[in-house]
């Protein structure tokens, strides 16, 4: 499938435009660890990684911990606080934190055609801002729109977050948005969304053949691949 009337591209972060070697999945780990939650299989943390972070911490808490703990607010509140912390922490003292290579370009590429850029994640507000900060993309006139998954009602793969930056920025037709992502629930979003064209990249948390199953409509492994799609 080829786009031709692609109005905007909603990207993923960590793991699709920002570099992620595994630090998220290190994050969590220690921080339901420190809550007595057993140490979770790396393979069921990656599972999660696209969700907004409070739903992936439910989940893990729904396979590793007590019982009665994935019902337990207080508990999801305070690990989701820690992961937070951080998370916050990493971002703002990583000295290799960059961008995925190519994606300031593309962005760039994206405008030159009149085409819309914009970010979307399953971080919280707190935890993008200061992601944006360092990168220097707070205010790049290369991003169209940014939202984190606690400034709708629900996270991926609902669609919330691509229609509320779509109503944002006067997209009216959803056939002419692309969606791309490294997990299996950016799929979904995009699907949920009913976009036009729904990618997957393999610089993330997902591998060629996990990101198979998810039937996205083109798997790459670089951003540079995408202006050919569209």
């Amino acid at each position: 499938m080829i786009m031709s009337s692609t109005k905007l591209v909603v990207f993923d972060m960590a793991g699709t435009t920002v570099r992620d070697r595994g630090d998220v999945a290190t994050a969590f780990t220690q921080a339901l660890t420190e809550h007595g939650v057993p140490k979770p299989d790396p393979a069921d943390v990656n599972e999660v990684m696209g969700f907004r972070k409070i739903d992936a911490i439910r989940i893990l808490l729904e396979k590793y911990g007590e019982p009665e703990s994935a019902a337990d607010q207080e508990l999801i509140d305070d690990i989701h606080d820690r992961f937070t912390e951080l998370m916050i922490g990493f971002y703002e003292n990583d000295a290799d934190l960059q961008p995925l290579p190519y994606a300031e370009n593309l962005f760039r590429e994206l405008h030159d055609k009149g085409v819309k850029v914009a970010l979307n994640t399953g971080f919280t507000k707190p935890i993008t801002e200061t992601i944006l900060h360092r990168l220097n993309w707070s205010n790049s006139p290369l991003i169209d729109a940014v939202i984190s998954s606690d400034e709708v009602p629900e996270g991926r793969p609902a669609p919330f977050m691509i229609q509320t930056i779509m109503k944002q920025l006067g997209i009216t037709d959803s056939r002419d948005v692309v969606k791309i992502g490294d997990t299996e629930v950016d799929v979904q979003e995009g699907r949920n969304a009913q976009c036009g064209l729904v990618v997957s990249v393999t610089t993330g948390a997902a591998t060629r053949q996990q990101l198979q199953q998810f039937h996205p409509d083109h798997i790459i492994d670089s951003l540079e691949e995408l202006p050919s799609l569209i």
